[in-house]
């Protein structure tokens, strides 16, 4: 495991402080799972984003593909 360190404001480092306490859990600890909380938070934001790119890439592709369908489902003889 690495050592860093972190200069935080006063009242993060305290708010840090009470609610490890309140979770009888140490503040390294504390702030351990809340960075992997953020990690996995941002790990699902940035897959969301790629799908959201690929649904757009591939839109107008579907939107012509359909409009065929609709045109063979309103044309009888098609």
């Amino acid at each position: 495991m690495s050592t860093i360190t972190v200069t935080l404001p006063d009242e993060l480092l305290k708010r840090c402080t009470r609610y490890a306490e309140s979770l009888h859990v140490s503040r390294a600890a504390y702030i351990r799972q809340s960075l992997e909380r953020m990690n996995r938070e941002t790990e699902r934001q940035l897959r969301a984003d790629r799908l959201t790119q690929a649904s757009h890439k591939v839109r107008g592709e579907s939107m012509r593909i359909n409009a065929e369908f609709d045109a063979i489902e309103t044309d009888l003889h098609a």
